[in-house]
């Protein structure tokens, strides 16, 4: 219980901004998990550019210029 009240005293200036600013990097993490969770299954891609093609087509950005398939 110690550690956890020291933890909160040393991030005590962040924790009261986080409530303050309304400022969220839910977006960027929803994508880089997208990201994380395709190159697992990424075992049949040829090369980068069809498995930044496809993470492109999974967050549906058209104008990829790449033909994948």
């Amino acid at each position: 219980m110690i550690s956890s009240i020291k933890t909160f005293q040393n991030w005590q200036v962040e924790i009261l901004n986080s409530f303050v600013y309304d400022y969220s990097n839910v977006f960027l993490e929803g994508i880089n998990n997208t990201t994380k969770v395709m190159k697992r299954n990424a075992y049949g891609f040829r090369g980068f550019k069809r498995f930044r093609a496809k993470l492109l087509l999974a967050r549906q950005y058209k104008e990829v210029g790449l033909h994948v398939g």
